[in-house]
């Protein structure tokens, strides 16, 4: 009988980081604090007490304000003139067990503002160190982790449909973000549970939407990619720079899938086999945002911080709008449509503790 997961320290690959800015006039350094140094090549960050964009940095790209990207609206990378970026400091480059928050030119620095609370989630791929992938029609760039099933792809876009791409993971990609660095276009999600031909938009609220002869089942070595021919909807664009951000799914360390709502505060449970330490969760069939929780804004249960990844709001608490995170997945604890309503929801969800480890210890609850 093998091993039921290969990583018994999920902190090696995912972590996520919290801290209050001081309003020093210098870079600083954020440190984690998870069991294992993570020197992350992929950090997704916000400021959670101000209203400010949802910001993307990772090594395959380079750091500087001129690599910047958002989330939350379409726009190409170090779009200054609409998010002001730049001047205004970037997270990175990474440390050896945590990353530097660049202070910028600017005020007192957008990432180190006196007593503004912030956010960072972090995954580790290939310690900045890519290769060139030649399988398939586009020959891409791809920073690769195997172990983590999370690889950064960049590449050209040549304007033809079907075209395929490698990623260089080994194993099936169950969920896929695209970016077009080079101009205003949305960001398109292919996620597993809502398959071939249909994509979800990253930096909006809508349904997915079904794009015939668009999107095919990603293999063991390449995903697909065409193009419609517009700004706006395109990932294939002849000409345009392009990154992907790759996720598969690891037993004991991520899961990615969906469940059926039941629109009662008294909802589902969703086993993932790990004590999640961050979960996102979208709802395919209507109008609702991509929201995410995690285990070090609330370290214990009601797990009641959360925010949306397609808005530039400040992080929202209370209410009635909150998730329990257990030993073995997590368990839906509202009636509101965006977790809960009666349709298919959407998630990605990493692990703190895998329920059981490769020498057979249990988990604890949480």
């Amino acid at each position: 009988m093998g091993k039921y997961t290969a990583i018994d320290d999920p902190s090696a690959y995912f972590q996520t980081a919290i801290w209050t800015g001081d309003g020093s006039t210098s870079d600083r350094n954020i440190t984690n604090t998870g069991n294992s140094n993570l020197q992350p090549d992929f950090i997704w960050g916000l400021c959670r007490s101000t209203v400010q964009h949802r910001h993307m940095f990772d090594s395959s790209r380079g750091y500087g304000g001129n690599k910047e990207l958002v989330s939350n609206y379409h726009i190409a990378e170090g779009d200054t003139g609409a998010v002001n970026t730049g001047a205004y400091g970037y997270l990175g480059p990474s440390l050896t067990d945590g990353f530097e928050s660049s202070f910028g030119s600017i005020g007192n620095g957008y990432w180190n503002v006196n007593a503004r609370t912030y956010c960072a989630w972090q995954w580790k791929a290939n310690g900045g160190t890519t290769a060139s992938n030649t399988v398939g029609d586009i020959n891409s760039t791809v920073q690769a982790n195997t172990t983590a099933g999370f690889s950064i792809v960049t590449y050209t876009g040549n304007g033809n449909a079907n075209q395929t791409i490698g990623h260089g993971l080994g194993t099936v990609p169950k969920m896929i973000i695209f970016i077009n660095r080079s101009n205003a276009a949305y960001r398109y999600v292919y996620h597993i549970a809502t398959g071939n031909d249909t994509m979800m938009y990253l930096n909006l609220t809508n349904g997915a939407q079904s794009l015939s002869s668009q999107f095919s089942t990603p293999t063991t070595t390449t995903f697909n990619v065409s193009n419609e021919n517009s700004t706006f909807s395109g990932y294939n664009t002849n000409g345009d720079n392009y990154v992907a951000y790759v996720f598969s799914e690891i037993q004991g360390y991520s899961k990615i899938g969906s469940f059926e709502g039941n629109s009662n505060a008294n909802g589902p449970f969703i086993y993932t086999g790990f004590q999640p330490a961050y979960v996102m969760i979208k709802p395919a069939d209507i109008a609702e945002h991509w929201v995410v929780h995690d285990n070090q804004r609330d370290p214990f249960n009601k797990t009641y911080h959360y925010a949306f990844m397609n808005e530039t709001e400040v992080e929202a608490s209370g209410g009635t709008h909150h998730i329990d995170l257990l030993s073995n997945g997590f368990k839906i604890r509202t009636s509101n449509n965006n977790w809960n309503a009666s349709s298919t929801i959407t998630y990605m969800a990493f692990a703190h503790h895998p329920f059981v480890t490769s020498t057979g210890i249990m988990g604890t609850a949480r």
